[in-house]
């Protein structure tokens, strides 16, 4: 072989092993992500979104039910055949039961169009209808019946109407499924959120405690210095390597808390690693919410406002149906068509024989032991107590939205002070460390400064998550962008 191939090959092998490399230190790269990239696949590839999904078609579907149960239906039925031996008892002309064997093939076709009549509450259907029966055994025989077309109506009740009810609470139904879908969505905003900062929160809490541990390492080698040279007493070394044990500690404990919530966040958006680097979110700009301006957009956007209506709704429906079918019952049925039969299928088309009935039925409890009017007192209870409900709801809802405005307000304030006195508190810190290693203050004075600055940035996180959560909530309460200065929709659905 060539020098020359030779060292084509093995620069072909080398560019290989470098390209695999490359490719797993990609693999092995954590994955950056921001607050809003964290919610927007959330809203894209949580669970919680395809539950959303699901509940948001199911009630379209229904909707879309509804509306086609007023559009006429087309139906065929068909028995192909129906075959039957057997001994059966039945009424002679004598009025004697006798015992006949019946050997027979029944097969018919039924061709049904329906519509609902919803200015009534009745059902108006047309049909067309072919029998044939053939009997088997000594007497064979055919015979066919034919039903070329037939006009019936009928109507359960003439003092109430269901279709009127349903055309006011269907389509609440539908606005319900629409508006809870949006709220569904700020739910996982919400819940993004929390699990964000609960990885960001672990996140920096091992780098205090890392460096925590740094410090007291660096501090404990000074103490034993000067502990050798006769400056400090034993127990400010014992004190500090105390404080470095505890250091140890805590860093193992922050290791397995951000292990936890790695999982917990990389789960919720279904990300195939757990190695993830978040950013403190920046801070919104600065935007005031009236109280009287979030009412009005929650009355107008919230799923609440809509349930409420669609409750009381309901609750006078029923009351409607026990006063319309409980005191006096009247359904009708009416019917009118033309048939013939006979033993051959080419006479069954001609002198027709008209077929006509009309039935109306009545129906009054005389005496029932008060049955009725226990009924209809029932159902008049019940929407009483669904008023009562609906006013309870509806207060704690406008109380809900007035006492999160008002806290909204004082979140800037709240997150000005954590983020100052984190900067104060990481100032003292480093002045007394400074001044420790000088020998001018305690242990104990430094580890006071520690615990302060810990706490203090602790605390500016705890701030700063919540202000991110009252904003999300009021997002949710609300469904307005204040910021955007726009109702938030839902938008992308797409129906196989």
């Amino acid at each position: 072989m060539k020098p020359l191939e030779v060292s084509n090959r093995m620069r072909v092998l080398f560019l290989f092993i470098s390209c695999c490399i490359f490719s797993l230190e990609l693999q092995s790269q954590s994955q950056t992500i921001t607050l809003s990239e964290a919610i927007k696949v959330a809203q894209k590839e949580s669970p919680d979104y395809q539950a959303a999904v699901n509940r948001y078609q199911s009630g379209y579907w229904a909707y879309r039910r509804y509306k086609a149960g007023f559009l006429p239906g087309l139906r065929l039925d068909a028995t192909l055949p129906n075959y039957s031996e057997r001994v059966q008892r039945i009424l002679n002309d004598q009025g004697q039961d006798i015992f006949v064997n019946q050997n027979q093939a029944v097969t018919d076709l039924n061709l049904s169009l329906r519509q609902n009549v919803p200015f009534t509450g009745g059902v108006f259907s047309v049909q067309s209808r072919l029998d044939r029966v053939d009997i088997f055994g000594d007497n064979n025989s055919t015979r066919y019946n034919i039903v070329p077309f037939s006009l019936n109506y009928f109507q359960n009740s003439l003092f109430y109407n269901p279709f009127r009810w349903d055309k006011k609470i269907e389509p609440l139904l539908y606005e319900e499924s629409k508006r809870d879908f949006v709220e569904k969505m700020e739910d996982i905003s919400l819940r993004t959120c929390r699990r964000y900062f609960g990885l960001l929160r672990a996140q920096i809490q091992l780098k205090i405690a890392e460096t925590n541990l740094a410090n007291q390492d660096t501090l404990y080698k000074i103490a034993q210095n000067r502990f050798k040279i006769g400056k400090i007493a034993e127990n400010e070394l014992l004190q500090l390597e105390l404080s470095l044990l505890n250091a140890k500690n805590s860093k193992t404990n922050s290791e397995i808390n951000l292990k936890q919530t790695s999982q917990n966040l990389a789960r919720f958006l279904r990300l195939e690693t757990e190695d993830i680097e978040l950013s403190i979110p920046e801070k919104l700009q600065d935007f005031d919410v009236s109280t009287q301006k979030a009412l009005e957009e929650a009355q107008n956007n919230r799923k609440a406002v809509i349930e409420f209506r669609r409750r009381r709704l309901q609750a006078e429906k029923e009351v409607a149906r026990v006063k319309g079918t409980n005191r006096l019952q009247i359904n009708l049925n009416a019917n009118f068509g033309i048939s013939q039969n006979g033993e051959e299928f080419d006479q069954l088309f001609g002198n027709y024989l008209r077929q006509q009935s009309v039935s109306l039925r009545l129906g009054v409890p005389i005496f029932d032991w008060g049955v009725s009017k226990a009924e209809r007192k029932v159902a008049e209870a019940d929407l009483e107590l669904t008023n009562t409900n609906i006013e309870q709801d509806q207060e704690a809802f406008e109380q809900e939205i007035y006492l999160h405005t008002l806290n909204w307000s004082n979140q800037r304030t709240f997150l000005a002070t954590a983020q100052k006195a984190r900067e104060v508190a990481a100032k003292r810190y480093d002045i007394s460390k400074a001044r420790f290693i000088l020998g001018k203050i305690t242990i104990t004075d430094l580890n006071l400064a520690q615990q302060e600055k810990d706490i203090a940035a602790v605390d500016y996180l705890e701030s700063l998550e919540k202000f991110w959560v009252d904003y999300y909530t009021l997002r949710r309460l609300t469904l307005y962008d204040f910021i955007e200065k726009d109702k938030i929709q839902a938008e992308d659905l797409i129906f196989d």
